[in-house]
């Protein structure tokens, strides 16, 4: 371990130790001291605090400019610590007893030696106080006021004992007498000398407030105060019954303001979205938790305050662009963008992060804009992701989660102030832009007699893209930003507040968290995903059949044709269908498959396909009705052929035949029909020629009635049997 001892007078050194008084007295007219509350190891970091004022929090220093300090005489070391006091339980009524042990209990949790330095760090502080909130019940204010007793005077258990001995009666409510309390009223005579608020007024009061103030119809307080003496203070006929005994709207008023909880009455008032969105209290910053390029990217979309025009056709104007920006937190550099027509959605999110992964001089060459590397060198993968809940709150989002091990944050929903450095980007390109470009967007759109800036559309996408990435480029190079907060070692290198000044020193002593990917690799983990099957015809997706190299040397068709079919992930952009690809496990590589069948589908975007196979379900749910219709005419056909045979049969056959006799001429009666059929359906050339009528005519051999048994048919069969065996001339 290194030691920083610097000679502190003649006699010895002075090392940094917790607890520790040293006092800052160079350029202050009322010296301040602080109480170390931790050295690390290295003696390179260290803590302090202000031992006296009411809102400080632990200060973080650099061991080496306290020594020199100490050295140099700028800050002294004090040795009477005003705070050290010894006090005996016995000394202690029950009560400040109780409060120093809860106070204690909630301490230890959270200061203890386990949670050192992080209860030091703001960032880490905040979920250690949340801890102590649920398990003990408490306020934030009431563990914030333990932790600085606990820290500003000690350390230790006695530090927690309240400050009773001091306690006055200033702040304490005074007994209710008599005698009216406060200013006596003027024009007594009119008004009458007024009412003590007692217990009894103060629950009137605070049922008014939660009944006609705490609510959304953000009534007035003076109309709560008129609607409370209508309620409690008026009998027959809304008439006042005792002037003399009403409370005066300034004793309402102020018992409100003395009992109020300004949260609470806000939430009550506007709703909880709009208070997170518009009345919380404003802490911190957006770059708070960043500690170099890549460890926080910023995306959001905006719908661009401009009409454009067609690319094809100059008179079609095809409406608002979406416009996407991805922003590095650290640097403020514009990582990526994307301008189009897609969202906002996952599409346009996808755009937008394959572009911060794309090298920007082959990016902007597209364009028409040449540029060098050293101009935008953004072309990597963050740590984490900020990002709207709708777009990143997917199964598409957990791909990123997975395979590219990039974490994925998203803001709660109407809390759009959390991603406050890509708002106030998109609202710098509206002040850039707007001046300049005809078809853009004025307050008075669509207002009464104001102009209808649709039909001043002169640009494509194209031509806007470009104007976007002027203003890109001239942000990242030469945006001053004279509100970024440099910390110490920036301003030691003497860095500029500009994006790519922040983005290369960041990266020359920041590094470690960009990371790099082929660019294949980042667009497939972008790509939307769903599951496709291999059958013996191909793999099917969407009715579509697709092939690859690797199912045919797999042999997976012959295998689905004597088997089972099977799912395999895939990846697709659906914007172009042509291909699908298979992923491996860990996303990091693919196989590309083609598909087989391009007459219906090449060329179509997922849209368009699915659009197709909707209206075949569509126009077949539409015949549905004719085809349940036909076979209602067919069935009712059947059933009447079937009900005139069967009437035909009933009043043409001979009841006194016997069932037997019936059955015992089948093949002579088949006989008979066969040869009558026979001459109704043989061939007959030029039947166009007349004929002699009875030329048709076959005449009827009324058949002779024989005997017929059952030897009959032995002898039959017995006959064929022979001819199978011997042959028809033996």
């Amino acid at each position: 371990m290194q030691n920083w001892g610097i000679p502190f007078c003649k006699s010895g050194y002075f090392y940094l130790t917790t607890n520790k008084l040293i006092q800052f007295n160079k350029d202050l007219e009322i010296p301040r001291t602080e109480r170390i509350l931790w050295v690390d190891e290295g003696n390179i970091i260290a803590f302090t605090i202000d031992i006296s004022s009411e809102e400080a929090l632990p200060t973080l220093r650099k061991v080496r400019e306290l020594l020199e300090g100490l050295s140099s005489g700028e800050i002294v070391r004090i040795d009477k610590d005003p705070h050290i006091r010894v006090v005996v339980d016995d000394d202690l009524d029950d009560k400040r007893k109780a409060i120093r042990d809860k106070a204690w209990d909630i301490v230890c949790m959270i200061a203890d030696k386990e949670n050192e330095p992080a209860i030091y760090y703001r960032e880490q502080r905040g979920s250690l106080i949340r801890q102590a909130m649920d398990t003990f019940d408490v306020s934030k204010n009431m563990v914030y006021k333990y932790l600085r007793r606990y820290w500003q005077r000690g350390k230790n258990k006695a530090a927690l004992i309240p400050d009773y001995d001091n306690s006055g009666g200033r702040g304490k409510e005074k007994a209710v007498g008599q005698k009216k309390r406060g200013r006596p009223r003027k024009h007594p005579e009119i008004k009458g000398l007024g009412i003590n608020v007692d217990e009894a007024t103060k629950r009137i009061f605070r049922i008014t407030i939660s009944r006609y103030y705490h609510n959304e119809k953000e009534n007035a307080l003076t109309v709560a105060y008129d609607l409370m003496i209508k309620d409690f203070y008026t009998g027959v006929g809304n008439a006042i019954k005792d002037s003399e005994v009403l409370p005066s709207f300034e004793q309402f008023k102020y018992w409100y303001e003395k009992e109020r909880d300004t949260q609470k009455a806000s939430i009550a008032r506007k709703g909880e979205k709009k208070y997170k969105l518009q009345h919380r209290s404003i802490l911190g910053r957006s770059d708070s938790d960043t500690i170099g390029p890549g460890s926080l990217y910023q995306i959001d979309a905006t719908i661009g305050d401009i009409y454009l025009v067609s690319r094809y056709n100059r008179n079609w104007i095809i409406g608002r662009p979406i416009i996407y920006v991805v922003i590095d937190v650290f640097s403020r550099m514009i990582a990526g963008l994307y301008v189009g027509l897609e969202g906002p959605s996952w599409v346009g999110s996808m755009m937008a992060l394959a572009n911060a992964a794309t090298d920007k001089t082959t990016f902007c060459n597209e364009y028409g804009i040449s540029i060098t590397e050293e101009m935008w060198p953004c072309h990597y993968m963050p740590q984490t992701i900020l990002a709207d809940r709708g777009e990143m709150e997917s199964k598409n989002a957990d791909k990123l989660i997975e395979s590219l091990h990039i974490k994925v944050q998203n803001i709660p929903p109407y809390r759009a102030d959390w991603k406050g450095i890509v708002e106030q980007y998109f609202r710098t390109i509206n002040t850039k832009v707007k001046p300049l470009v005809p078809g853009f967007i004025d307050v008075d759109f669509r207002q009464r007699g104001g102009n209808d800036y649709r039909y001043d559309a002169k640009l494509d996408i194209y031509q806007f893209t470009q104007i976007i990435i002027k203003c890109i480029l001239h942000h990242n190079n030469e945006n001053w930003m004279t509100n970024y907060n440099k910390d110490e070692m920036m301003i030691a290198d003497e860095v500029k507040p500009i994006p790519i000044e922040l983005w290369k020193w960041g990266v020359a002593n920041r590094s470690g968290i960009l990371r790099t990917y082929h660019e294949d690799i980042i667009k497939l983990n972008l790509m939307l995903v769903d599951k496709a099957t291999v059958t013996a015809k191909g793999i099917r997706y969407k009715k579509m059949l697709y092939s690859c190299d690797k199912a045919i040397q797999e042999m997976w068709f012959e295998k689905a044709r004597n088997n089972v079919t099977w799912k395999v992930d895939i990846s697709y952009d659906p914007r172009n269908l042509d291909f699908i690809y298979i992923r491996t496990p860990d996303g990091r590589s693919f196989e590309k498959c083609y598909m087989l069948d391009k007459n219906l589908y090449a060329n179509k975007t997922y849209d368009e396909i699915a659009y197709l196979m909707e209206y075949e379900k569509y126009d077949e749910k539409l015949q549905l009705t004719n085809i349940t219709q036909s076979k209602v005419d067919l069935i009712s056909d059947i059933d009447k052929i079937v009900k005139e045979a069967e009437n035909m049969t009933i009043s043409q056959q001979d009841k006194s035949i016997s069932k037997t006799a019936k059955v015992k001429n089948i093949r002579r009666n088949r006989k008979s029909e066969k040869e009558q059929n026979r001459s109704q359906e043989a061939f007959e050339l030029e039947k166009s020629q007349m004929r002699n009528s009875n030329d048709n005519v076959i005449p009827m051999v009324a058949a002779q009635e024989e005997d017929y048994t059952a030897a009959d048919d032995i002898e039959f069969l017995l006959k064929k049997q022979e001819e199978r065996l011997y042959g028809k001339d033996k």
